[in-house]
C-alpha cells in the first residue's frame, strides 16, 4: 500500500514514516523542503495539477496538518497562513484525492476541543466539541469540518484522530491529557487497518493518572493498546 504522509516537517510525521515503511510505501510531503532519507514531494496543497499529481498511485492519505514553525510568526499574516492551510489546503488535498480515486483519508485532529471542560469530566466520542476562537484548536475543527462534508456526501472514507497533548516518551511531565509519541504513532498505524466508513472520530490519549478522555472506543475498534510503564 502506498501512503502519503502530510507535514513531512513535523515531529509525527519523522516518527510515522519509518514505522510505515516497514510494510508500506510511504512518501512525504510538506510546503516547505524537508530533508529525509524517504521519497519525498514539496507541494503548496494548491488548487492546481501538482496536488492531483502528489496524491496519485496513493492509497490513503494522512493528513497531519502541522504547518513548518518556519512560516509561523506572530503576525495576522500567520494567523492567515494558518486558517487557509486547515481550510482550503485540506480541501484541495481531498478534492484531489477524490479525483484521483483515493477513497480513505486519516485526519490528525485534537482534544484540545474540549479545554473548556472541567477536568474530573471523563469525555467520549459522542460529546460535542467546544472550541474557543484560540489557536489550535479552531483550525482544527475547521480542518476536521472539511474533512467530515467530503465524507457526508460519500467522497471519502475519513478516519479522524483527536490527540492529546504529544509529548516524548522519555517526558517525565505528563499531564492528564497526554499522549506518547509511540503511542500516537501506533494510532496512525492501527487506523490504516481499519475497514472503510464514511465518518469515524477516535480520541487518542496514553494512560495516565486521571485521564481526561475515554479511549475505550479507539480501543475496540482500533485495537489501541497504550504502553503502561506503570507510572501514576
Amino acid at each position: 500500500m502506498k501512503i502519503l504522509v502530510t507535514s513531512a516537517a513535523s515531529e509525527l510525521a519523522a516518527g510515522l514514516a519509518p514505522l510505515l515503511s516497514r510494510e508500506h510505501q510511504v512518501l512525504l510531503s510538506d510546503i516547505i523542503d524537508v530533508e529525509t532519507e524517504f521519497e519525498f514531494v514539496k507541494c503548496d496543497l494548491s488548487h492546481e495539477e501538482e496536488t492531483n499529481r502528489l496524491v496519485r498511485g496513493c492509497d490513503v492519505i494522512v493528513h497531519l496538518g502541522e504547518l513548518p514553525l518556519s512560516v509561523l510568526t506572530d503576525t495576522e499574516e500567520s494567523e492567515n497562513i494558518q486558517i487557509d492551510f486547515q481550510t482550503r489546503c485540506t480541501y484541495n488535498l481531498l478534492h484531489a484525492a477524490k479525483e484521483e480515486g483515493i477513497s480513505r483519508v486519516i485526519y490528525s485532529s485534537t482534544l484540545r476541543f474540549f479545554d473548556s471542560h472541567d477536568e474530573t469530566w471523563n469525555v467520549n466520542e459522542r460529546w460535542a466539541p467546544n472550541p474557543s476562537t484560540e489557536f489550535p484548536a479552531l483550525l482544527k475543527y475547521l480542518g476536521e469540518f472539511v474533512c467530515r462534508e467530503f465524507s457526508r456526501e460519500g467522497q471519502l472514507s475519513v478516519t479522524c484522530l483527536r490527540l492529546g497533548d504529544l509529548v516524548p516518551d522519555s517526558s517525565k511531565q505528563r499531564g492528564h491529557s497526554a499522549l506518547l509519541m509511540s503511542d500516537a504513532i501506533q494510532a496512525f498505524s492501527r487506523a490504516l487497518e481499519l475497514q472503510e466508513r464514511h465518518w469515524n472520530i477516535y480520541h487518542i490519549q496514553s494512560e495516565v493518572a486521571r485521564a481526561r478522555f475515554s479511549i475505550d472506543k479507539a480501543k475496540r475498534d482500533l485495537k489501541f493498546d497504550p504502553i503502561n510503564r506503570g507510572e501514576t
